[in-house]
This record gives C-alpha cells, structure tokens and sequence, in this order.
C-alpha cells in the first residue's frame, strides 16, 4: 500500500516509521510546509520520498494528514475534491468537531474517516519520531458511521499494525473527553511552569531541588506551543469547561489548606485516590 503523510513531524514522522518497518506500507511519500522538515525526515529514512501534495495525491492509497487542525479545515476540503474513488483519507487532528463540519456534506464525504491517535510525547519536529509510539495506545475512530465501511477498515488496518486499541466515539464525544483526559494536562503544566518560573528567579535552585514528581508534571510544557495554542482555540467550548471544573477545585484546596481543614484535605486526596481504579482497569475496544 503506497501511503502519503502529510506533515512530518513527531506524529507523522512516527507513523511513517513504523508503518514501513511493519511492511504496510509498500513506499511512504511525505509532504510538509517547511522544506528542512521534509529533507531531515528523507535523511532519517522515515519516508522514501518527498513531494508535494498533488504529487503525493496521484499514487496514494491512503493519505495521512498530520498537521495542525486549522490547517487540516484548509487542505482536507481539496484534497477530496481531488480524491479518487479507490483513495482514503484520515487525519490524527486533536480535535475532530469542527472538521467534521468542515466537510459535512461533500460528496466524496465517505472516502475520510475521523480519526486521532492518543499518543505523543512532549517533543516535535521529525528527529522527535521514535519507533513504537503509537503501540499499546488507544485509536479513536470518530463518526464511523458517515465513512465507507471499506474506507474505515483501511484504517482500522492501519492502527492494528501500530499496535493501538481502537475505540468509537461521535466527533463531538471525542473533543469533550480530549478535553478532560489531554488538553487540561498540558494546560496545567503551562500554568505550573509560568508559576515556578515568575516565583523562582534562581533558576539553578529550580533544577537542584527538581525531583521526579516536579520533573512528570511539568514535562508537558516543553509541548509545541504553536501547536496546543491552536488546540486550545478549537476546542473552547470543552476546554473552558473542564477549567472552570479545574480552577474551583484548587479554589477548595486552597480554601482548606487556609483554614487548617487538614481532615477536609486528607478526604479530597483520599477521593483523588479513585483514579486509581480508573487508571488500572483493564481497557478494550469499545464504543462510547
């Protein structure tokens, strides 16, 4: 299968790592925006070739969008009016509401399938690729149903051979719970961050006295802020909801903590505690 991905860096770079070394892919054509992306993804072998995306288009059995969703609202609407009936299309965007709009009613609508890979790491650019990145994490196929079952299989295919459990959800599910489970992390280590940066002036002291509870918390914050700027304006309406959940509760710890409440504490912990069941269960794919 000849696979086109379209942006190169630490997800789409990944991807083309290791859907060759899988053999599921017979050649990977990449395309970026920035030329020094392009050419150090072809140095480290993770694509065969570069080229741009109406190129990419004349030979791909499946194209692979991995960029930014503002981006992905402005290129998928062309690359559908371009696709031929045998192509797939999917995208890992972040968020999947407002791209679902985006094309809701074009005629080659079937030939895309939502989709968003739960994996990352707090790096970017194609030398952030790693082999297995994707392998134990959770695919979200969004809105299945408005998809060709042809065109959902190839997919489906494709995350099977990363190694990920696949999960299905409506576009709408999938921001609200991207919402909760990712984007407030990363919010929260950009506020942690800015907190012990504006407090700390001596930035030795920061790192001799860094442990590896401080060091997990804020490694976040080295995220793309390009990127994660425009996830949190895609996905407001979640995101604004889940922080005010947020804000109210440190509100209450430093409530307690002001009036001495330590039992009041130790029983917040202690329900905090109960993510623990939810961490450790055993998960399988499933719909939501």
């Amino acid at each position: 299968m000849q696979i086109a991905v379209v942006g190169l860096g630490l997800i789409g770079g990944s991807l083309a790592m290791d859907l060759k070394a899988a053999g599921f892919a017979s050649k990977v054509t990449g395309v970026d925006s920035s030329v020094a992306n392009a050419a150090t993804a072809l140095e480290l072998g993770l694509i065969d070739e570069v080229a741009t995306l109406d190129q990419a288009l004349q030979h791909a059995d499946l194209v692979v969008l991995s960029i930014p969703v503002i981006a992905i609202k402005e290129v998928l609407p062309k690359i559908l009016d371009k696709i031929k009936p045998h192509q797939v299309v999917t995208d890992m965007g972040s968020t999947k509401a407002s791209i679902a709009r985006v094309i809701a009613g074009h005629p080659n609508r079937k030939q895309y399938v939502s989709s968003h890979p739960m994996a990352g790491t707090e790096h970017s650019g194609p030398r952030a690729a790693i082999p297995d990145l994707f392998r134990g994490k959770v695919g979200i196929i969004c809105d299945k149903e408005a998809s060709a079952p042809e065109a959902v299989q190839r997919v489906e295919d494709m995350y099977t051979v990363l190694g990920m459990r696949l999960l299905y959800m409506n576009a709408d599910a999938h921001d609200m719970h991207a919402a909760y489970v990712s984007h407030i992390s990363h919010i929260s280590s950009f506020a942690l961050a800015l907190a012990v940066l504006e407090k700390e002036e001596n930035e030795k002291a920061i790192f001799n006295l860094a442990s590896g509870g401080f060091s997990s918390t804020v490694r976040l914050a080295k995220s793309s802020p390009e990127m994660w700027a425009q996830v949190y304006m895609e996905n407001d309406k979640y995101i604004l909801e889940v922080l005010d959940a947020y804000i109210a509760i440190v509100q209450q710890f430093r409530d307690e903590i002001s009036a001495g409440h330590i039992d009041k504490l130790r029983r917040m912990m202690q329900e905090a505690n109960a993510i623990r069941k939810v961490l450790d269960k055993p998960r399988e794919s499933s719909e939501l």
